[in-house]
């Protein structure tokens, strides 16, 4: 098949990423393969390819197929594979997989797994004509939904649902989201579910206009407004979730929080200054569960997410990474083999 390889983490203008031929995945009984309909591209992706994560032991091989977002048809299964068939749809997210017994899984709370394995992390991902799953993390795909259309729910879909249950939207709540990609994109429509009015901020000008299309309440841009001075003037925000990779974004979520509001990170970084006096409080979030999953594919069958979608060839798979870098790409990026 082919594939894309990671050799050695390194800048992505380096073009660390090689299309290669190699051999077909084999599978266990308890997996199934599936032929990839299209893989998206994410910034976590980034991270690992240049080497951000290494001290958090990914890539946890070499070489490795990055890519955790993913929709395919199945094209075999093992014997002991129940409720998936040859020829289903189904998507494949960033928790490969969990080890069943601990506390955390047996609490449904399987993506804080300390053994979970992670797509495209731990072992081989999506970029690649082909990839093999086990069968009880796999996701039957809605017959309304494209390819383009159901791969990112898989990863951002999932990712900005959880963080906008963590941040406690309902009608009339003021949510400011700070980054406005692939990710930020999902979370100003699910948060509109809920009744929210939705204040998106990015630095970038056609992220901006996009939220302003997604029904987002009002838009900032950093670099042109005081972010802080702004919520002051509203009375504060009632949450803050953030999606963008940068401490001064997250100093700012954390400072137009009233008190007692919640900070949700789906992001590293660090708090500056935290006032206890003021209760606020900070969650972190990362992936989703399966039920959280579950839940995203129904909303977006009943049509409450529409993300926009750009299709590349894996061959493009270093150049797309390196415009979704520098914030060049508007919604989300896929690779099709």
């Amino acid at each position: 098949m082919k594939a894309v390889l990671l050799d050695k983490t390194a800048p992505i203008e380096d073009r660390p990423l090689r299309l290669a031929s190699i051999e077909n995945p084999t599978i266990s009984n308890e997996e199934i393969l599936v032929r990839v309909r299209g893989c998206g591209v994410c910034r976590s992706n980034l991270h690992m390819i240049e080497g951000d994560w290494l001290k958090r032991g990914f890539p946890a091989k070499l070489p490795i197929i990055p890519g955790h977002e993913i929709v395919g048809i199945v094209e075999s299964i093992g014997k002991d594979v129940k409720n998936v068939e040859v020829g289903d749809r189904i998507g494949i997210q960033p928790l490969y997989h969990s080890c069943g017994t601990c506390e955390y899984c047996l609490t449904g709370r399987e993506n804080i797994c300390k053994r979970k394995v992670i797509t495209g992390q731990s072992v081989d991902g999506g970029y690649a004509e082909y990839i093999k799953a086990h069968y009880q993390f796999v996701y039957k795909v809605p017959d309304g939904l494209s390819d383009a259309e159901a791969t990112p729910l898989f990863c951002p879909g999932v990712t900005a649902y959880k963080a906008v249950k963590y941040s406690n939207p309902s009608p009339g709540k003021i949510v400011a989201v700070f980054g406005v990609g692939g990710v930020g994109q999902v979370a100003i429509q699910i948060a509109k579910l809920w009744g929210a009015k939705i204040i998106a901020v990015s630095r970038s000008k056609n992220h901006l206009r996009m939220a302003s299309k997604l029904g987002a309440y009002s838009v900032i841009s950093p670099e042109e407004e005081d972010v802080v001075k702004y919520f002051k003037n509203i009375n504060y925000a009632d949450s803050s979730i953030v999606f963008a990779p940068s401490d001064k974004a997250i100093d700012q979520a954390v400072k137009v929080v009233k008190p007692g509001g919640t900070i949700v990170l789906a992001v590293s970084g660090s708090i500056k200054e935290f006032f206890f006096h003021e209760e606020k409080i900070v969650r972190a979030i990362v992936i989703g569960t399966r039920q959280d999953m579950r839940e995203v594919l129904k909303i977006a069958e009943d049509g409450g997410i529409h993300i926009s979608v750009e299709s590349h060839r894996l061959e493009d798979a270093n150049e797309i990474l390196r415009k979704l870098k520098y914030s060049e790409i508007e919604g989300r990026a896929i690779l099709q083999p």
